[in-house]
């Protein structure tokens, strides 16, 4: 399975970030676009997994402990590449995000995964290859206080790209547990 984890949007979120990539869809002459559903902030990729790495995964997120924190999105900006450039949607790089970012890292490293070692740069794809004269550009900051995370499973059907939810990490609350299988 090709899995990652990330941060899912609740629907007025989702809808804001639907907005600035339809902004940005009209300032451009090309580009993959990416569809509503698929619009999340990945907090760690992990690439092809089998069943028993599927387990350590999980196992490694639930020892996660994180209280609710605000997700704060507020600019729109861009990699470049040859062939057309990634546009995304950043995030606020706040301490609670940083640190839940990293506590998943480093317990995903000791159950023996590598990942990558450049620096966490939080943010949202809107669009691959694409192609514009847009800068960069600022906007109103806007999110949500964030009360779950995803293991998420990527899959390739009929030529578009499905993410689905395969395991949920809430925040804890006394005397309960954080770890909620398919809920």
């Amino acid at each position: 399975m090709r899995l990652f984890i990330a941060i899912n949007f609740n629907n007025d979120t989702r809808s804001r970030l639907v907005a600035l990539r339809d902004e940005l869809r009209g300032k451009s002459e090309h580009g993959y676009f990416s569809t509503p559903e698929n619009l999340h902030l990945t907090l760690v990729f992990l690439g092809e997994c089998d069943t028993g790495q599927t387990a350590a995964v999980k196992k490694a997120t639930d020892a996660v402990g994180f209280n609710p924190f605000n997700a704060a999105i507020e600019r729109v900006g861009r990699f470049k590449h040859s062939g057309g450039d990634i546009w995304w949607a950043g995030l606020r790089e706040d301490k609670p995000l940083m640190a839940l970012q990293n506590e998943l890292s480093n317990n995903l490293r000791a159950a023996g995964f590598v990942l990558e070692t450049r620096k966490y740069s939080p943010h949202v794809t809107l669009g691959r290859e694409v192609l514009t004269n847009a800068a960069p550009w600022k906007i109103d900051a806007f999110g949500e206080t964030v009360y779950t995370i995803d293991l998420m499973e990527s899959k390739r059907i009929g030529g578009k790209l499905i993410y689905t939810s395969i395991h949920t990490i809430r925040t804890a609350e006394p005397g309960k547990s954080t770890a909620c299988q398919n809920c």
